[in-house]
């Protein structure tokens, strides 16, 4: 499956170091790779990590939470459905047992300068459309000129690109507006490339089709499946294309080995998780500490038709930060001690200890669980030459000791929390009038946590018991998926609660997460409202780095500043896959490095399914 989805194209990596790849213009590679060198050569016959005899056949029945209201993949209004990414493709595509490195698809091989200035995409003459006309450079032209014209997402994205333009057959060449970006002609290999002529055409109905409004159509793309039928908002049922185009090609040999794959939406996670006990689809990925420790004691378990497997693949390239996030637009968010004291607030080892089973770790970086988190301790050696250059920039904390969470866990420490929590509020201005924390115009301290998981309610409710019992007001509230949805893309909200995820070549995503360039980009996912100077600078470091050392050290450096800004209370994660599934599915013997890789390349196992029982084919 090779899903095309935003904020996972956003997390693929980004500072291409110096490599045999960094030909003349001349010179047509087949990949390009981030970090080093790819390790598939031109002309390889498949992944390590697939079976090329895996049987084709079966299917896959994958949940979704909420619902969707169109089929037009870069709409930014409304909810796509889930999975598009079967139907449309990209020019190039990752490979899952290497770090930032992707290999041709719809493109058979690109080419740049040694300074990085533009990016030149020759086309797999082979690609077709799923109607069997070619795959143009047409298409690719006018894909990107939609995308930036009608998304603020995309947009932001590829603004870097200052001009394209059909430069040969099959060829399209993207020129930038800054040298020395070494992302930048990996990022454009992450276009989804849309069929003009479709698009351009008209509907069953003799109207004309509008890639600017939304649509409930059947697409039509250049992927492995099509999309089948759907029931509106609840299911999408995708078919495999026995004609397609790219079958053989080495990325997709073993993949997409299931005739239907189908998504289930659901509106609560609770009744998601009875469903999957009923065998209404076959694959769950436990997020609820207390479920995975007691909730599965059930019959299908207990005869192992239900198989519980747990992965670390997933986290071997990836870095997180999961928390509450204050949004900095608003006033009362602005002041770091403020924010400050919110972190004093959270109890996080009462929470390990009453309602996670001592499963999770507590977040203290925004690089968590990689080499990019910023070292305990002073900044030093290339680090600390980098904060020296923006010294009057940041926070002056960030040259004394890395940022360390509160730790409680007792009555003893939360009452010391709480007290240095109300320190802080003084400091900003706030003080308490009776029991209720107020700043100078009398005006209690609120706020509301905005929220479309109950999952998530238990700590929520925490968090803001323990800041009520300060004097602050703070409330949960919790709404449907598309109302939070265009709540968060509009900036209209308090707090909430969400998590970034980083890539081990970080890079030009980092302006859209935290850059002054995106704070008002409906859309972006600078949720907190970030506009400063300093890190604007220090993003501007990690996109140039003109190598790996410089990459790290700047990124130490982002790290430690955004950190000692207090712009998130973090919260906790684990660095595995918490998984179930029925046993229906086998994989190959070793499973990529960075992927559990199902379904991509799983497949349906006829023993398996009939000693199982359900979702026969």
């Amino acid at each position: 499956m090779k899903t095309f989805v935003l904020t996972a194209a956003l997390l693929t990596t980004l500072s291409l170091a110096t490599n045999a790849f960094a030909q003349d213009e001349a010179s047509w590679v087949h990949a390009i790779a981030l970090d080093g060198t790819p390790k598939y050569e031109a002309g390889f016959e498949m992944f390590d990590y697939v079976n090329p005899d895996a049987p084709k056949g079966g299917a896959v029945r994958l949940p979704a939470l909420g619902g969707f209201d169109t089929f037009n993949p870069i709409l930014p209004q409304g909810e796509t459905a889930t999975g598009l990414g079967l139907v449309y493709e990209t020019l190039m595509t990752d490979s899952a047992d290497e770090n930032s490195v992707s290999y041709g698809l719809l493109a058979e091989a690109l080419t740049y300068p040694e300074d990085f200035s533009s990016v030149t995409f020759r086309l797999n003459p082979r690609a077709r459309w799923q109607d069997g006309e070619p795959v143009t450079a047409e298409d690719v032209l006018w894909s990107f000129e939609q995308v930036t014209e009608i998304s603020p997402i995309y947009s932001e994205y590829y603004a870097s690109v200052d001009d394209a333009e059909i430069t040969g057959e099959g060829e399209i060449t993207f020129y930038f507006s800054e040298v020395g970006n070494r992302e930048l002609p990996f990022i454009m290999g992450q276009l989804l490339v849309l069929p003009k002529h479709w698009w351009e055409g008209e509907n069953a109905d003799g109207e004309p089709r509008d890639i600017g409004a939304s649509t409930l159509e059947l697409p039509m793309g250049s992927g492995p499946y099509s999309l089948s039928g759907f029931d509106a908002g609840r299911t999408v049922t995708y078919t495999r294309d026995p004609n397609y185009w790219g079958a053989d090609e080495p990325v997709n040999v073993g993949t997409s080995n299931f005739d239907e794959y189908t998504i289930e939406y659901f509106r609560d996670t609770t009744v998601m998780f009875e469903a999957f006990k009923a065998d209404e689809f076959d694959w769950w990925t436990e997020n609820i500490a207390r479920r995975w420790a007691t909730g599965y004691d059930f019959p299908a378990v207990n005869d192992g038709r239900v198989v519980l497997e747990t992965f670390e693949n997933g986290y071997n390239a990836s870095g997180v930060m999961w928390g509450f996030v204050p949004n900095q637009r608003k006033e009362k968010f602005q002041d770091p001690r403020v924010r400050e004291a919110l972190n004093y607030a959270l109890d996080f080892e009462e929470l390990n200890r009453t309602l996670f089973y001592e499963q999770y770790q507590r977040i203290d970086s925004y690089f968590f669980g990689t080499e990019l988190a910023a070292p305990e301790g002073a900044p030093s050696g290339l680090e600390l030459e980098i904060l020296e250059e923006v010294r009057d920039l940041i926070p002056a904390s960030v040259f004394d000791a890395r940022f360390t969470n509160p730790t409680g866990g007792s009555e003893e420490a939360r009452r010391d929390n709480l007290r240095e929590a109300l320190r802080l509020f003084n400091e900003a201005g706030y003080t308490l009038d009776g029991t209720q924390l107020v700043d100078a115009n009398g005006e209690q301290f609120a706020f509301e946590i905005l929220s479309y998981d109950t999952t998530i309610e238990p700590v929520a409710l925490h968090w803001a018991e323990n800041l009520n019992a300060i004097g602050a007001n703070v409330t949960l509230r919790v709404v449907d998926t598309p109302q939070y949805t265009n709540l968060v893309r509009s900036f209209d909200y308090d707090v909430i609660y969400t998590r970034w995820g980083q890539s081990l070549s970080p890079g030009n995503e980092q302006r859209y997460f935290w850059g002054s360039s995106s704070v008002d980009e409906q859309g972006s996912q600078n949720y907190a409202g970030i506009a400063d100077p300093g890190v604007d600078a220090l993003i501007e470091k990690i996109v140039l780095a003109p190598d790996r050392e410089t990459l790290v050290a700047a990124t130490h450096a982002l790290d430690r500043v955004l950190l000692a800004m207090s712009n998130v209370v973090p919260s906790y994660t684990i660095t595995y896959a918490r998984t179930a599934r029925w046993d229906r599915f086998s994989h190959p013997e070793i499973l990529p490095a960075f992927s559990i890789g199902f379904p991509d390349v799983w497949w349906w196992d006829e023993e398996k399914a009939a000693a199982t029982g359900g979702n026969s084919q």
